[in-house]
């Protein structure tokens, strides 16, 4: 299982050169496994360039995309990408996108985001096809992977997943509301990063800032690490990045995660860099 990074940030995208080293688009991560359709974790903004590459091999095997996405919530920095993935543009390509359940509908919900005068054409205009499943708390099965799914503390109804595949498992937490004492962790939190191999888990605010924030529904990198090391968690990936904190902040931020008491139960901490990969292996 290797897990890219196309975009780390939460809230809005940002860019300037204090921001080049860590980057700048919202929240899409991509998870691959040897024979197995790709598999992306939100569609942020991220998702352009992760579209473009995916395309360029689609294109170059002589076949049209097949992929899955799981996105965990609706908010913007999680689907602006969606009317940007280049594959759509090719009749054929298909996508099964995964999400929490909407009164409406999730095809209805996007559907009414994907359209003038939010955006010049509809989702029902692009070659490709997306089909939208809403999804509950429970088990799903893509392709070899296994994937737990539990609603997550944050503003609005939220997911996190839990992906099992080639003996690895991988916790994907990008928006969690911390509780005001910022020690205890909810139970299906828990579950699903409990023995993760790899939590990549939301990381916004520093202490200070969650004083200020703190009904906003985001984490503390502090709380992070907690949340990693009552898990089990073997290693952290700092995730969804506040807009506002530079390349240096971010380094700051990470090596005061490090020296946390909570860190000694973990093998690594490393905040996630737009284009960067870990390699999982196999089992």
């Amino acid at each position: 299982m290797e897990v890219t990074f196309y975009g780390v940030r939460g809230s809005c995208p940002t860019s300037g050169d204090e921001y080049f080293k860590v980057g700048g688009n919202t929240s899409c991560v991509l998870v691959s496994s040897e024979g197995e359709d790709p598999l992306i974790l939100d569609l942020g903004t991220g998702l352009r360039a992760l579209g473009e590459s995916l395309q360029r091999k689609a294109r170059f095997e002589g076949r049209p995309l097949r992929a899955t996405a799981l996105l965990t919530h609706l908010h913007f920095d999680h689907i602006l990408g969606l009317p940007f993935f280049s594959p759509f543009r090719d009749p054929g390509a298909t996508m099964e996108v995964h999400g929490p359940r909407q009164p409406g509908g999730l095809y209805r919900t996007l559907l009414q985001v994907v359209q003038p005068p939010f955006f010049p054409i509809q989702l029902t205009e692009f070659r490709g096809q997306i089909r939208f499943h809403d999804t509950d708390e429970g088990e799903l099965v893509v392709g070899g992977a296994k994937v737990s799914v539990r609603l997550v503390p944050h503003v609005g109804t939220t997911l996190g997943y839990r992906i099992e595949c080639d003996g690895r498992v991988l916790a994907y937490i990008p928006d969690h509301q911390a509780p005001p004492d910022r020690f205890s962790v909810d139970d299906r939190v828990l579950e699903l990063c409990r023995g993760a191999d790899l939590l990549i888990h939301d990381a916004q605010y520093t202490d200070a800032e969650y004083v200020e924030y703190a009904d906003w529904g985001h984490s503390t990198f502090a709380y992070a690490v907690r949340v990693a090391a009552e898990a089990g968690a073997r290693r952290l990936v700092l995730f969804h990045h506040d807009p506002r904190h530079t390349d240096a902040a971010i380094a700051r931020f990470v090596d005061m995660a490090r020296h946390l008491p909570d860190a000694k139960a973990l093998e690594d901490i490393s905040v996630a860099h737009e284009g960067s990969t870990i390699d999982l292996g196999r089992a």
